[in-house]
């Protein structure tokens, strides 16, 4: 029996719906568990329609405000910085990667594609950056490590580069007298806002959900923590609420709602999210369909 085009496009469609509601559906039972009183999650679990609504989680975030806003600036500091930062790397490596004329190009291109196979690891990855470019206890540690250039995302460019940006172009620039570095800045990056804005915000979620950094870099220094160390630390032991609490905190007498505030944590860490991707997605989808091309 041969499927008709309307039958493909409804069999797609609920395939389609499903897949959206297994992410809609986590995310919705994270926000709806944040505002049910810890009572009934330790009694009934996690649940779309709570028992009892309570906001006993965020009552007491409140009290530990400071730290939670100091974590957020941290965050929003270090995602801008490395961002930037890695978006200016990207792009300075990937645009000679995408020139023929370039010497020695396919080895370049080689070497980038060989870092998403092998890496050092962890422990060497971890003696090179604290002996020799010493940034443990530093912001450093939120930029450098890991995060700054990634293989994927050079390649990406260099595709969309190569096959989206026209050489008779270039040569026109070359023509009017204009260097490699005014022909990025003037001709290329223009034309490129798509997968700009893709690497950007890959690079913004990579560093807005990392905590590994934090984790493995900041020992002493806890006031460099990002909101997703601090949620770590939640989640790893809940010692770390009572030892922060405020002490009008413990003068209150308010308990401490050990699952809904890991709720509220993390509703709170995805709020900026939420708000930037849907004016960026349109972005975002184009530049990974148009740079995931062969180049």
């Amino acid at each position: 029996m041969a499927v008709t085009g309307k039958q493909f496009r409804i069999f797609s469609h609920v395939v389609l719906i499903l897949l959206s509601l297994s992410c809609v559906i986590p995310l919705l039972l994270l926000i709806m568990s944040s505002f049910t009183s810890e009572a009934a999650l330790l009694r009934n679990g996690y649940s779309l329609f709570p028992e009892a609504f309570s906001l006993e989680a965020y009552q007491f975030l409140w009290h530990s405000s400071g730290q939670i806003m100091n974590a957020y600036r941290m965050t929003l500091l270090s995602s801008l910085v490395g961002t930037l930062s890695n978006l200016t790397l990207t792009t300075l490596l990937a645009y000679p990667l995408s020139r023929r004329s370039l010497p020695g190009r396919s080895f370049f291109s080689f070497l980038v594609f060989f870092t998403l196979l092998f890496n050092g690891g962890l422990i060497p990855s971890y003696l090179v950056w604290t002996q020799t470019f010493r940034i443990k206890d530093t912001f450093f540690a939120l930029i450098l490590p890991n995060l700054l250039m990634n293989g994927f995302g050079v390649i990406v460019m260099r595709s969309y580069f190569s096959t989206n940006i026209p050489n008779e172009i270039l040569e026109a620039g070359r023509i009017d007298g204009a260097g490699e570095t005014r022909t990025l800045i003037s001709i290329v990056l223009p034309m490129s806002k798509p997968i700009l804005a893709t690497t950007a915000l890959m690079s913004g979620l990579a560093y807005w959900n990392d905590w590994q950094n934090g984790l493995y870099y900041l020992v002493k220094r806890t006031d460099l923590y990002t909101i997703q160390n601090f949620l770590n630390r939640l989640i790893a032991s809940m010692d770390f609420i009572s030892n922060n609490a405020t002490n009008s905190a413990i003068t209150a007498g308010i308990t401490v709602p050990s699952v809904g505030v890991r709720m509220a944590v993390a509703v709170i860490a995805l709020i900026p999210i939420l708000i930037i991707y849907p004016f960026l997605q349109k972005g975002f989808v184009k530049g990974i369909v148009i740079g995931g091309v062969k180049g």
